[in-house]
């Protein structure tokens, strides 16, 4: 498999189930844990790295609904496939209108389970490079002048069915822009159903926007509605539109036009009520004039076009933001309320925040856990820009050339000591809960583990 060595956390009141799907997935080159419980599965989450869940739905006391709900406000990056039998298929549907990856059926097929963790590992893999979460800010949109300009064409947007398309630099909120028109519509007791175009290869990403029917393609034991389907009376969020192929750019466009879809290795044609939001980061008028995205593509995605303006150009929101998030983190986590001293708030309104309000939030988050006092001070945030500073430099180190490029060996030494100093620190704050302290060092469980690894921490 593409993601061999990924840890799957198999969760299933059925001990023959559990041993199957583990036998199952160790022969493929995964590593397999196993819960009898959705109490059990949480507990193993707090401490280990997993990569994906498979659940099943029914299980005594608390269910897989339940239990996807725990999993996505607790750890959002980690994704749920639902296990289920035939009789409760809509019941699957819905799990993943509430935010399931995918869905299996009892009894499953081998090729099936594989082909559907692939695809889900692949559309939920780590970047390249170390980033914040990519959970969308829970914040207002803002209150400075350019953002309630926004927030008034957001309203005006959300009043009809148009097609929007929201552009802006990556974390600045476009998710959130799109949840908003979606929550102010007429849609907004539908599904909000989101695809993030350019986590799929080209192979995959037809198949999860249009759906398959069964003996579509190797893997495909059973008929599967597409993300398309799911939203159906809804709101479809499509995220980084303009990586969609081209080949699939001319289904998307008749999806649009149309209102209708075939499946992958089908014939029907199923009729569906959708509006689409669709965002980038990308100039998709330069992709056009290069021919990677079809103008006619453009011109129907961009009928009701929205701007959100990178962090820096609405410095004034800054205070705001950072009062929300502290708020939010302090209930998050149990903590006393926390409040920032006002020439610790004028630091963070200084910076750069290339990660946008996205990378904003993280900061903030870090600051509050890791914090000894209700109040946090100006030393402790310029304590924390310096850390985030090492963490780049130390990103893009690891990506340098080879010994023609690499720093002076006592710089590296400094540098992994104090990365070393930052990880430990973590852990301590943390209470040596590993998912706790990557979050608070903004970076993934798994690319701490592989420090941890590094260092020669067990």
């Amino acid at each position: 498999m593409a993601m061999t060595g990924a840890t799957i956390l198999c969760v299933d009141d059925d001990p023959a189930v559990g041993k199957v799907l583990s036998a199952l997935l160790t022969q493929a080159g995964l590593n397999a844990l196993l819960a009898a419980s959705a109490g059990e599965a949480l507990e193993v989450l707090g401490r280990r790295a997993v990569d994906l869940v498979v659940s099943d739905l029914r299980m005594p006391g608390v269910g897989g609904m339940d239990l996807l709900r725990s999993i996505g406000e607790r750890w959002p990056d980690v994704p749920v496939v639902i296990l289920t039998a035939h009789g409760t298929v809509p019941l699957a549907v819905e799990a993943m209108r509430a935010g399931a990856a995918d869905f299996l059926l009892k009894p499953f097929d081998r090729d099936e389970v594989l082909f559907v963790i692939e695809k889900t590992l692949l559309a939920h893999r780590e970047p390249s490079v170390p980033s914040v979460p990519s959970k969308a800010s829970r914040s207002a949109l803002g209150a400075s002048l350019v953002m309630r300009e926004l927030d008034a064409l957001v309203r005006r947007a959300a009043q009809g069915s148009a097609t929007v398309l929201v552009r802006g630099e990556t974390g600045t909120g476009k998710e959130l822009v799109a949840r908003a028109i979606h929550e102010r519509s007429a849609r907004a007791d539908q599904p909000f159903v989101k695809l993030n175009c350019a986590a799929l290869p080209d192979a995959l990403l037809e198949s999860e926007l249009f759906g398959y029917e069964k003996g579509a393609f190797t893997g495909a034991a059973h008929r599967k509605p597409g993300r398309v389907e799911l939203a159906a009376g809804g709101t479809l969020f499509l995220d980084e539109i303009g990586d969609v192929p081209l080949a699939t750019q001319v289904k998307l466009l008749r999806v649009i036009q149309e209102r209708e879809i075939e499946r992958v290795g089908g014939t029907e044609t199923i009729k569906v009520d959708v509006r689409f939001v669709a965002a980038t980061h990308q100039n998709l008028e330069a992709l056009v004039a290069r021919g990677d995205f079809r103008e006619d593509l453009f011109y129907r995605l961009n009928v009701i076009p929205l701007e959100v303006p990178p962090l820096r150009e609405r410095r004034e929101d800054i205070p705001v933001l950072v009062e929300h998030f502290a708020r939010t983190t302090a209930q998050a986590n149990a903590r006393a309320a926390a409040s920032f001293a006002p020439d610790a708030v004028e630091l963070l309104a200084l910076q750069p925040w290339p990660g946008n309000v996205r990378q904003l939030e993280n900061m903030v988050e870090r600051l509050v856990v890791l914090s000894d006092t209700p109040s946090i001070t100006r030393a402790a945030v310029e304590r924390e820009v310096e850390r985030e500073a090492l963490r780049e430099r130390s990103a893009l180190g690891s990506r340098a050339p080879g010994a023609e490029g690499e720093a002076p060996s006592a710089l590296g030494a400094q540098r992994r000591e104090a990365e070393r100093e930052a990880i430990l620190d973590a852990l301590a704050r943390a209470g040596n809960n590993r998912s706790l302290a990557a979050r608070l060092l903004g970076v993934s469980r798994r690319t701490l583990y592989n420090k941890l690894e590094e260092m020669g921490v067990a």
